[in-house]
């Protein structure tokens, strides 16, 4: 596996390879039961890999195994990416924190606020506060996401055709042009809810760069860091190695082949989603993973100030508030107790409320698809998980992983 990490018996690192087998029975069985067609993991730690396994298949149906090359639709596991770009450019001087959403995109200094009535009927009012860059990185700007199902504005984005995506005629700035038409759930910089906020960030990232935000991943991120098959879509020559998509039905164990799912992975989009659309390898994420647990460098590219990285990974809600404090108790790739956001990534405040192990200060995030990765500054680890369940609130896959991940460390 082409991850640049060198590797390690797990004891060398303080972990228990006997207590390590634990984790992979556990999710052999989900694999054996029919709930995921396949799963592969890396734990590293010090910088080496001690821990490296997979189970099932790539293709349940055509008896493709997983493989160290298969390419996954990382969905949401995009977002830590677009947040590092647009750090890039704020480490260049380009903008600040506090600088206006629309310095750069001038149609959000329009948008208005939900304060009542139906998705017929809204009624509206103006932005008290304006939307600020903080609130893109943070899920604190008042966008939402159509597949919520919870409030009328969430109507009218899927009415404007954006319920588990975007119009596919539209480039980025079209994009960003219709959520700006669209009501603000509330006024920025109040609540926390998770929502299309790092699409619109990076379409910033496109403003102030003049390039494609793909184009701007690939020659500022993917190709220093040697993530050479991460990109908005799988090409012809490499769909041999695009896994599967599967999703969990009513009433049904085994998981379901989804390829309705599945538009557009296989075509060039007509824009790059900075909240989600990537696909990835293991080797890839794994060092996107590691970058940051080394902060900001890896192979001896430097992508971000370790000070950076370190601010990313700070709580950035108000008054160092939970999730569960701040943010609406609907989906998110994250649970909310002892859960604080940073910089486009979860940011663990207490292990103990959040009622798993892990360490203050621990952060990640996840994809539609059941991914996962985290970055422990702690204990010097990182966790990288991959496979192709829809949706990631199936199972709680998640915390499972950090149980059994604190339960082999040993040292």
């Amino acid at each position: 596996m082409n991850h640049g990490l060198p590797l390690v018996s797990p004891g060398e690192v303080g972990l228990s390879p006997e207590r390590l087998a634990r984790l992979d029975a556990h999710f052999t069985r989900y694999v054996d039961e029919g709930r995921l067609a396949g799963w592969q993991v890396v734990i590293a730690r010090d910088g080496k890999v001690a821990h490296s396994s997979r189970c099932g298949f790539a293709d349940r149906e055509e008896s493709r195994p997983v493989s160290d090359d298969t390419i996954w639709r990382i969905f949401s596991m995009t977002k830590p990416i677009t947040a590092v770009a647009a750090l890039m450019l704020w480490e260049e001087g380009r903008f600040e924190l506090n600088d206006r959403v629309s310095k750069f995109i001038p149609e959000f200094a329009e948008s208005k606020v939900w304060r009542g009535g139906t998705f017929v009927n809204p009624i509206l009012e103006p932005q008290t506060e304006p939307m600020l860059m903080w609130h893109l990185f943070t899920h604190t700007a008042g966008l939402t996401y159509g597949f919520m199902y919870s409030h009328p504005v969430d109507e009218i984005y899927r009415r404007a055709g954006m319920e588990w995506g975007f119009p596919r005629d539209l480039d980025l700035a079209g994009v960003c042009s219709l959520l700006a038409k669209q009501p603000l759930l509330f006024q920025p910089g109040s609540e926390w809810n998770y929502s299309t906020s790092i699409d619109v960030l990076g379409r910033v990232v496109e403003v102030i760069s003049g390039q494609r935000l793909g184009e701007f991943l690939r020659q500022r991120i993917f190709e220093p860091l040697g993530m050479t098959d991460t990109a908005f879509w799988c090409p012809p020559d490499k769909a041999d190695r695009l896994s599967a998509l599967y999703t969990k039905m009513p009433g049904k164990r085994e998981a379901v082949r989804a390829d309705g799912a599945d538009r557009g992975t296989r075509s060039e989009p007509s824009f790059d989603g900075g909240g989600g659309g990537l696909v990835s390898t293991m080797p890839d994420y794994v060092r996107f993973a590691e970058m940051l647990r080394r902060g900001g460098e890896f192979g001896g590219q430097r992508i971000l100030s370790p000070r950076t990285v370190q601010y990313m990974a700070s709580n950035h809600l108000p008054g160092n508030a939970s999730l569960t404090e701040y943010g609406r108790p609907l989906f998110a790739e994250t649970t909310f107790d002892g859960v604080g956001f940073g910089l486009g990534v979860s940011v663990t405040l207490d292990p103990v409320a959040n009622k798993s192990p892990g360490s203050v200060g621990d952060f990640g995030w996840g994809g539609a698809a059941s991914t996962w990765f985290m970055v422990d500054p702690v204990e010097d680890l990182t966790l990288t998980f991959m496979t192709q369940l829809m949706p990631s609130s199936t199972y709680p896959i998640r915390s499972q992983l950090k149980q059994l991940l604190h339960q082999a460390l040993v040292d």
